[in-house]
């Protein structure tokens, strides 16, 4: 079912800015749109997810998507949003990435033969014969000095100080939006809000040379509401290939949002209608306590981004963790038990200082740091808050030995009712 893809980013409060007309081209044609991806890793984050997602409601509502590689811009690092300048990567790294991303794009968007099947394009195929001097020549000539000194991307870098490399970057984007319209019939540019300076560079382009018209369309940043960095956990991005972070570990990062964010985040990561989400939304105000709304972004993400069969196994490795008993856990091959474990602050023990056993306080303060104290460490004992293997510890006298490794390896150490640290024991 056809949706108005503008409006549909106007409910779920996505749209940022948009230049005139923009609202009035999706009325009169199908339009080509597209969002750049820079490939600065092998893996996109979540923090990708908005910009996928734009181009899959963008198909979904009739349009067609480009999915834009940038195995050229890449090389040059774009400096929006940047406070320093980022380090270049070499091809092979580069390649790497590209590829990388490509595989996960394709997995999104629908590369039908239709009207609005997507298409995945590399700047790096259009570039990679252009000559420095020619580009200069054809492109250079019509963006001003001034006018590309006044982009924000720019005058926040200039005090630090900016390479003619990152400078020249909004050039290059300006011409890959040129090349798509020439080319593809590309008439609008998608981004984050902090692309809008490089995207009005790309229409004033078009308008320079082609004597086209041509639109630019932002999104909002999405940040969370406590102020932290929406992606990113202690132990970095959550990423999504599941090499990197695994599906339990992205399901989990869902499961863990914030009421005020699970609010915001299941109108701009998912696809559940305006009325599901609004019931979803009443249904957890009665009893916040259910997390209804963190166990629906949860599922529909995981089986999105991975599968249903991942997400299956994430709710019943989550049973295990919260709910199961030792037994389970010691079901699990080693693989999934790490997956579990994915994140838990991990500690080493050389497996012969077990042989004699350690005293428990000696292993939660000196041997784990799981609490800063042998002082604290009884205290919280004695307050039932410390539990090993899934079995309360009922006294601060308690022997730890061989018998207690779970697969011969582990130990699990349990603070509290969520807090858990894992021994590694060699």
């Amino acid at each position: 079912m056809k949706t108005d893809f503008i409006e549909e980013l106007r409910w779920r409060g996505l749209l940022q800015d948009m230049m005139p007309g923009t609202e009035e081209l999706f009325k009169k044609e199908t339009v080509t749109a597209y969002i750049g991806f820079d490939p600065t890793a092998d893996s996109l984050h979540i923090g990708s997810l908005t910009q996928i997602f734009t181009l899959l409601r963008l198909q979904k509502a009739g349009h067609k998507p480009i999915a834009l590689v940038g195995g050229a811009t890449g090389m040059v690092g774009d400096p929006s949003g940047k406070s320093a300048e980022r380090n270049l990567l070499d091809e092979e790294a580069l390649n790497k990435n590209v590829s990388g991303i490509k595989n996960q794009l394709q997995k999104f968007l629908d590369f039908n033969s239709g009207p609005n099947g997507a298409e995945l394009v590399n700047n790096y195929d259009w570039m990679k014969d252009y000559s420095f001097i020619n580009f200069i020549r054809d492109i250079g000539k019509h963006l001003t000095v001034s006018y590309m000194m006044a982009k924000d991307s720019v005058k926040n870098r200039l005090e630090n100080g900016m390479s003619f490399t990152e400078f020249s970057y909004q050039l290059l984007q300006a011409y890959d939006f040129y090349y798509l319209y020439k080319h593809k019939n590309c008439k609008l540019q998608m981004g984050g809000s902090d692309q809008w300076g490089n995207i009005t560079s790309g229409t004033e382009l078009i308008r320079r040379k082609a004597s086209g018209e041509a639109y630019g369309l932002t999104t909002q940043l999405i940040k969370k509401a406590d102020g932290t960095k929406f992606g990113k956990t202690e132990s970095g991005n959550i990423w999504l290939d599941k090499t990197k972070t695994s599906p339990y570990r992205f399901f989990q990062y869902w499961i863990n949002t914030s009421d005020t964010d699970a609010k915001n985040f299941i109108k701009v990561f998912t696809f559940l209608s305006k009325d599901e989400i609004e019931n979803l939304i009443a249904e957890h105000d009665k009893d916040p306590g259910k997390r209804v709304l963190q166990k629906a972004l949860a599922k529909e993400l995981t089986c999105i981004v991975h599968s249903e069969t991942d997400y299956n196994a994430a709710i019943e490795t989550s049973t295990i963790l919260f709910n199961g008993e030792l037994k389970d856990l010691s079901n699990l091959d080693e693989e999934t038990f790490l997956d579990v474990f994915d994140g838990v602050p991990q500690f080493n023990i050389v497996k012969s200082e077990l042989e004699n056993s350690i005293n428990v306080l000696d292993l939660l303060a000196e041997k784990t740091q799981v609490l800063p104290s042998k002082s604290e460490a009884r205290k919280l004992i004695q307050g039932g808050g410390v539990s090993i293997n899934k079995s309360k510890v009922e006294t601060h006298e308690l022997a730890v030995n061989s018998s207690f490794l779970i697969n011969n390896k582990y130990i699990l150490i349990q603070k509290g009712k969520k807090n858990y640290f894992l021994c590694i024991v060699n």
